[in-house]
């Protein structure tokens, strides 16, 4: 895998794994704020949810790419 295609495909599984990881833990504010919708998160992690989709798609670009190198998955045609 060539390092613009790894980047390519980190970048695709870490926006997977985030939005994955967006409802989790996620709970109303129980007295909203003038202006708020009244379903918006108190406290919605965003660094935390972050750094486990950072950890999650480089676990997973490594496997794309080991499961490409080791040809496995073909994805050039003949």
């Amino acid at each position: 895998m060539t390092p613009v295609g790894a980047a390519v495909t980190f970048v695709m599984v870490w926006w997977l794994f985030f939005f994955m990881a967006l409802p989790f833990g996620v709970t109303p504010d129980e007295t909203p704020q003038a202006g708020n919708v009244e379903s918006a998160p108190s406290r919605p992690h965003l660094l935390l949810k972050a750094g486990a989709a950072t950890v999650l798609a480089i676990a997973a670009t490594w496997g794309i790419a080991w499961l490409i190198q080791s040809g496995l998955i073909d994805v050039r045609p003949h």
